[in-house]
């Protein structure tokens, strides 16, 4: 057998070397991806021009999704506020960490306190090495120990409670819940703005560190009040000569955060940081049909467990890694965000969590569902809930749901009747017991956690 000459074996260690190299490289937080994980308030899903609106124009969020993939039948964990953000930052459905509901300032109307020991995208990015920052609307706590701070970010600036009474004076209750980190703070200027403001500070403040970013930037646009600037307002109404007065607000309030998240996605070019940012876009329910939100031909909105409260415009991008102008049919929804964006920085996700990755989907492989079944529910006050919860369970294409505590459950196949108008609860009594099983069980896994703030705890509120 003819020995290989020295020279050859030293090339041959050097390649192992230089290949061991470029391995452990590509597994050091310096190169792992940045994340911005973008969520809007209340966005129906008929509410973007690449989703169908045809008086509203959205060129910097539709440019953003055809950067990457657009899915078509992405759900929130719930079709309101608190619970879904929730799911996403834990990765859970939203009743395992105790936030069933809306989360508010005074405690009888209040439906919901964060698990003390629920670990969240932050406390995990964190870390891993990643500087964390939450930029907007928190909503999962308004005091010690549930304030951003304290459940894992680094850095927050923006607004503690549920809503704001007024775009400009940022108060609600006349409580100002504004918030730099854990001093109170009462900036000047419309809230949308001031969101955007502060995340392009922050990223240009980044592009110079050598650790990776997590920011969560959580808009409360287009939520009530519908107080868009007066001059997008004029806007609307000279280019859509028959728009209804309520809707042109609204649409002004959408085009005017559209704008700002162009603002956004420009720091980022500008600074290099798209180069290796993976940015998630979403909403934390659909719109709210009382104020001319559009959800598409779905049945109704913001509050239902119809398809109008729960579907929501969502995409990502991440460039080299997702193909640009792509679009899916694949469901998921905002409780897998969180493992796909840990999947996709190299960290490891909790084996417990109920979310799963859908990075494989990004990546144009092919994957099987998330789950057998999906889960939806909210518990509310009032005369119309009475602290009772409404809540679906998705199995295929059959869909079981309660959208009043007072009424009947009601059955839909949702392949051959999409727009839930010819309720099967009685012509097909099997599956309406296959899934009401399923429901009762999953309830029974949610009993297990509080909801309500330890007894032994001081509140302020």
């Amino acid at each position: 057998m003819k020995r290989p000459n020295r020279l050859s074996t030293i090339f041959f260690v050097l390649f192992l070397l230089f290949s061991h190299s470029l391995t452990w490289a590509a597994s050091t937080p310096e190169s792992r991806p940045n994340v911005l994980v973008i969520l809007v308030d209340d966005l129906g899903y008929g509410d973007l021009s690449s989703y169908g609106a045809t008086d509203l124009k959205s060129p910097h969020i539709d440019a953003l999704l055809n950067r990457g993939m657009k899915f078509r039948n992405f759900y929130a964990n719930c079709p309101v506020c608190s619970p879904t953000r929730a799911a996403l930052l834990t990765g859970h459905y939203q009743d395992l960490v105790g936030v069933p509901g809306v989360i508010r300032t005074h405690p009888e109307n209040s439906w919901g306190y964060l698990k003390p020991s629920a670990v969240t995208l932050a406390d995990l990015f964190g870390s891993a090495g990643y500087q964390t920052a939450i930029i907007g609307k928190w909503h999962l706590g308004l005091e010690s120990p549930n304030t951003p701070n304290e459940r894992g970010f680094d850095l927050f600036r923006g607004f503690l409670g549920d809503m704001m009474d007024d775009y400009y004076l940022h108060r609600r209750h006349n409580v100002n819940y504004m918030r730099w980190n854990q001093e109170t703070i009462d900036p000047k200027g419309h809230a949308t703005d001031l969101f955007t403001d502060w995340t392009c500070e922050y990223l240009k403040q980044q592009a110079k560190s050598e650790s990776p970013f997590l920011l969560y930037l959580a808009y409360n646009a287009p939520h009530t009040p519908i107080q868009p600037p007066q001059d997008w307002q004029e806007k609307v109404k000279q280019r859509e000569a028959e728009i209804d007065p309520s809707r042109a607000k609204l649409v002004a309030l959408i085009e005017h955060l559209d704008a700002g998240i162009g603002k956004v996605i420009q720091t980022l070019d500008e600074t290099g940081l798209s180069n290796n940012t993976l940015i998630v876009f979403s909403s934390d329910n659909g719109g709210q049909l009382s104020v001319g939100a559009n959800n598409g031909p779905l049945r109704a909105g913001k509050q239902s467990m119809y398809e109008g409260g729960l579907k929501v415009p969502t995409g990502v991008v991440w460039k080299n890694h997702i193909t640009p102008h792509s679009q899916t049919d694949f469901m998921a929804m905002s409780m897998d965000i969180f493992p796909t964006v840990c999947e996709a920085s190299v960290i490891k996700v909790p084996a417990e969590i109920d979310g799963v990755s859908f990075l494989p989907t990004l990546e144009g492989k092919q994957q099987e569902p998330l789950r057998a079944h999906w889960f939806f529910r909210r518990r509310e006050g009032g005369n119309r809930y009475g602290g009772k919860t409404i809540e679906a369970v998705r199995s295929g294409q059959w869909k079981l749901l309660q959208n009043s505590p007072f009424e009947p459950l009601e059955l839909y196949d949702l392949k051959a009747d999409p727009l839930e108008t010819n309720n099967l609860a009685e012509k097909n009594r099997s599956r309406f017991n296959q899934l009401s099983v399923l429901l009762r069980a999953e309830i029974q896994r949610y009993g297990s956690v509080p909801w309500q703030k330890p007894l032994t705890s001081t509140s302020k509120d």
